[in-house]
C-alpha cells in the first residue's frame, strides 16, 4: 500500500474523494433526516431516491462514451464546480427559510445525476493512474475513503444538525467540493485521453459526423459486452449492489425514529456504525483478497449484507443494529474493492466509462422499483418488511456473484478487440 501513497497523482485523488464524500455524505444524510422530520413519511424517502435516479439514468446513457473520449481529471473538475453552485443555491435559501421539499428533491436530482457521472469518471481515472499490480491497493483505500467518509459524515450530521441546521450542513458540502476541485487540478497538468488500440481505428471512422461516433462508440461498449458473460454475472452482482446500498436511505432514518425512538442521535449512531465498518474494512481487505478471489469475496459479502439487512430491524437496542450496522459496512467495503478490482482486472481503459455505466444505468433501474417496493411496504406492513426487501436483493446478489463462470482478462479481451 505503501507504493501507492508515494504516487503523487493518486494522493491527491484519494484526498479528494475522502473530502469530497464527507460532505456528500453529511448533504444526504441531513436531506433523509430534515424530510423524514417534515413529512413523517418513508414513501418521501421513498420518492427522494427514485426523483435521483431518473436524471441519472439520462446521462448514463451519454456518459460512457463521454468519460472513454474525454480528459477524466477535468471531467470531475467540471462535475464538482457544477454540483457546488447547485448546493450553495439551495443552501442560501435554507438560511433564509425559504427552502421547500420540491427545491430538495431538485438539488438533490441534479447532484445525483452530477455523481453517476463523477463515479465511474473516478474509477476510470484511477485505473489510468495505477499500476496493474496495484488494483487491489488502490481500490482499498478508495472503498475505504469514499465509504468511510461518506457514512462517518451521516453520524455527525446525526450529532450537529440540531446546531447548525441543514443550512449550515450544506455549506460544508461545497466547502468539501471547493477543496475537491483543488486537489483534482493538483493532479497532473494538460489534458489527457485515453488512446485506443490502433487496430480499433479505421480511416471510415475518421469520416464520421459526431452522432454517427457517439452511436458507434455506444454499440461497441454494448457488444464487448454482451460476449463475457463473466462480465454480465459482475454486471448483476454491481447493479444489485448498487440498488440495494442506495435504498438504504428509505429504512434507516425510520429505524432510528420508529423503532429505538432516537432521533437524530440515533441515525447518527447507526451511520457511525456503517462508516467504522467501511473504513475497518481498509485493515483486512487487501489480506482477504490476496487469499481469496474477488467473485468469492464478492459472494460472501452479498451474504452478509444480506444478513445484517434482515437482522437489524429485530434488535431490541440500538447499540445491536449499530453493531450490525458495522457489520454491513465492512462487508460493503470487501464488496466494492473486489467488484472494483475485478472490473479493472477484465476491462480495457478504453472501454471502462461505456462499461461502468451499462452497469450503473441497470442499477439505478433496479434502485427506482426497490425503492418504490421498501418504501410503500414499509409504510403499509411495517419496517421490518421494508428491510426484507433490501436484503432479497442483496440474496440475489450473491447469486451473481458465486455462479461458476470462467474470467477474461484484460489481455484476452484487447486481443479480441
Amino acid at each position: 500500500m505503501r507504493d501507492i501513497l508515494q504516487k503523487r497523482a493518486l494522493r491527491f485523488v484519494l484526498a479528494a474523494n475522502v473530502v469530497s464524500m464527507f460532505g456528500s455524505g453529511m448533504n444526504s444524510a441531513a436531506m433523509a433526516w430534515y424530510i423524514l422530520e417534515t413529512t413523517r413519511s418513508e414513501v418521501a424517502l421513498g420518492t427522494l431516491a427514485v426523483l435521483a435516479a431518473v436524471p441519472a439514468m439520462v446521462l448514463m446513457i451519454f456518459g460512457g462514451v463521454i468519460i472513454d473520449r474525454e480528459d477524466r481529471r477535468r471531467l470531475v473538475m467540471l462535475l464538482d464546480a457544477g454540483r457546488a453552485v447547485v448546493i450553495l443555491t439551495v443552501a442560501v435559501l435554507a438560511f433564509t427559510h425559504h427552502v421547500r421539499i420540491w427545491q430538495l428533491y431538485l438539488m438533490h436530482m441534479l447532484v445525483s445525476a452530477g455523481f453517476w457521472m463523477f463515479w465511474p469518471s473516478i474509477t476510470a481515472l484511477i485505473q489510468e493512474l495505477t499500476p496493474d499490480s496495484e488494483f487491489v491497493n488502490a481500490n482499498t483505500f478508495l472503498m475505504v475513503g469514499v465509504q468511510g467518509g461518506w457514512l462517518m459524515a451521516g453520524s455527525i450530521v446525526g450529532f450537529v444538525y440540531g446546531h447548525i441546521g441543514l443550512g449550515g450542513v450544506l455549506l460544508v458540502d461545497v466547502t468539501t467540493y471547493v477543496i475537491s476541485f483543488a486537489c483534482y487540478f493538483a493532479v497532473r497538468k494538460g489534458k489527457h485521453v485515453v488512446p485506443r488500440p490502433a487496430e480499433l481505428r479505421t480511416d471510415l471512422h475518421a469520416a464520421e459526423t459526431a452522432v454517427a461516433r457517439f452511436l458507434r462508440e455506444l454499440r461497441e461498449g454494448l457488444a464487448f459486452l454482451r460476449v463475457r458473460p463473466n462480465l454480465i454475472l459482475l454486471g448483476g452482482a454491481w447493479a444489485v449492489f448498487l440498488g440495494a446500498m442506495l435504498t438504504g436511505i428509505v429504512v434507516t432514518a425510520p429505524l432510528s425514529e420508529k423503532t429505538f425512538h432516537a432521533g437524530a442521535t440515533g441515525y447518527g449512531w447507526l451511520n457511525a456504525g456503517w462508516g467504522t465498518g467501511a473504513f475497518l474494512c481498509g485493515l483486512f481487505a487487501t489480506q482477504l483478497l490476496a487469499r481469496v478471489a474477488p467473485r468469492g469475496a464478492t459472494a460472501a459479502a452479498m451474504l452478509v449484507l444480506a444478513f445484517g439487512m434482515f437482522a437489524s430491524p429485530f434488535s431490541p437496542w440500538l447499540a445491536g443494529a449499530v453493531l450490525l450496522y458495522g457489520m454491513m459496512g465492512a462487508a460493503r467495503g470487501v464488496c466494492g474493492v473486489a467488484m472494483n478490482t475485478s472490473l479493472m482486472q477484465a476491462v480495457p481503459p478504453h472501454f471502462m466509462g461505456r462499461v461502468q455505466n451499462a452497469y450503473n444505468f441497470v442499477g439505478t433501474v433496479l434502485q427506482i422499483f426497490l425503492s418504490l417496493a421498501a418504501a410503500h411496504v414499509a409504510h403499509a406492513f411495517g419496517l421490518v418488511y421494508g428491510f426484507a426487501v433490501i436484503g432479497a436483493a442483496f440474496v440475489f446478489g450473491f447469486l451473481f456473484a458465486a455462479w461458476p463462470v470462467a474470467e477474461v482478462k484484460t489481455a484476452d479481451l484487447v486481443a479480441s478487440g
